[in-house]
């Protein structure tokens, strides 16, 4: 029986280790649960928190790039806007351009305006270059032609006309001509054209003894000039025949700067005698001046020579003056040598009546 109990005492200390152990277990799993569950809770808050910071991030940078898209977007409409502006400025000028085309379309459609339009530009090229003293403006000459403009040059060569033509009808006619044929037609009529006007500058303007035995025929268009000279050597050689010289707005201005060159040498040759006469003058004054820098220096030789005397003269006093003083030390030498000079005798007093 006590065996008995004892296994009994024996399973019941092991039963209560076992509960003992059982209950020690419980406990530590209940701690690492409580540890597993405080982990888990502040990764979660971390993990809240790091997700917090990145939405943040990810909202910033969103909205910085919706700001800098606005920007750049604001950006190009203000581009665009402007070169809207731009475009409709352009469109206006074109369309002022376009309507000023028209007008001068209709300006040079007509003869009279044709050839005003010519003068115009003649006279602005020439008085841009020559003086107003070298030329005239529909000037009237003794067979009562008037000139469009008249250049007034010594003789030789002497004056020289210069009358503006536009023979712009027949060369519209050439530019547009669609074929071989009308070409050739359009062609000839252009030629006739200028060989017409040529022949009425030689005829009209070449006055002899009184202009110069050459007139000018002012085209004022580059491309009629070009064409003439590239496609109508007939043409050319009828004004060369004709001494008309045909020239274009930048040939007339180089020959213009020619004729300015001309008068100024002229003008020059017209003062040759004066120039002359004032360098004469101009040699009489250097001659002069030669003259009187010969005396001045006349003058400063003399002048160094008495002072040269003047110095001698001061050595000479000084030398003296040496020679006084060094006398008077030598005498006041002697006398201390000598001793003091003696008193003078008192002289002696004789009266009358002490003898008797």
């Amino acid at each position: 029986m006590e065996l008995g109990l004892i296994v009994v005492l024996v399973a019941v200390g092991l039963l209560a280790a076992l509960v003992l152990a059982l209950v020690l277990r419980g406990e530590r799993a209940a701690g690492r649960l409580d540890e597993i569950i405080a982990a888990t809770r502040t990764a979660e808050s971390a993990m809240r928190e790091l997700l917090e910071a990145r939405l943040k991030e990810v909202s910033k940078n969103v909205s910085d790039g919706l700001l800098k898209s606005a920007d750049r977007t604001n950006e190009s409409m203000t581009q665009i806007r402007n070169r809207l502006a731009v475009i409709d400025r352009a469109q206006k000028h074109i369309s002022e351009l376009s309507t000023q085309m028209v007008g001068l379309q209709d300006i040079l459609a007509n003869k009279q305006a044709r050839g005003a339009f010519g003068e115009i530009q003649l006279n602005d090229l020439v008085s841009k270059v020559l003086p107003p003293s070298a030329y005239k403006f529909q000037a009237t000459l003794s067979n009562g032609r008037r000139a469009d403009c008249l250049l007034e040059l010594p003789n030789p060569p002497g004056s020289i006309v210069i009358d503006a033509k536009f023979p712009l009808e027949s060369y519209n006619a050439l530019q547009g001509a669609k074929d071989e044929a009308h070409k050739k037609a359009a062609g000839r009529a252009f030629a006739a054209d200028v060989i017409g006007h040529i022949n009425d500058i030689a005829e009209r303007y070449i006055v002899p003894g009184e202009t110069a035995e050459q007139a000018l025929m002012f085209l004022p268009s580059e491309a009629v000039f070009a064409e003439l000279h590239a496609n109508f050597r007939n043409a050319i050689e009828q004004s060369y025949a004709k001494r008309v010289w045909i020239v274009s707005p930048s040939t007339c201005m180089a020959m213009l700067h020619t004729v300015r060159a001309v008068l100024k040498d002229v003008r020059m040759r017209e003062q040759a005698h004066v120039i002359q006469k004032e360098v004469a003058t101009l040699g009489q004054d250097v001659g002069r001046l030669d003259s009187r820098v010969e005396n001045l220096r006349k003058h400063f030789n003399l002048a160094e020579k008495d002072i040269g005397e003047i110095q001698t003269s001061a050595r000479k006093i000084t030398s003296r003056v040496d020679k006084i003083e060094q006398i008077e030390v030598e005498g006041d030498e002697s006398a201390d040598a000598l001793g003091p000079p003696e008193a003078p005798a008192k002289p002696r007093l004789v009266h009358g009546g002490e003898d008797g």
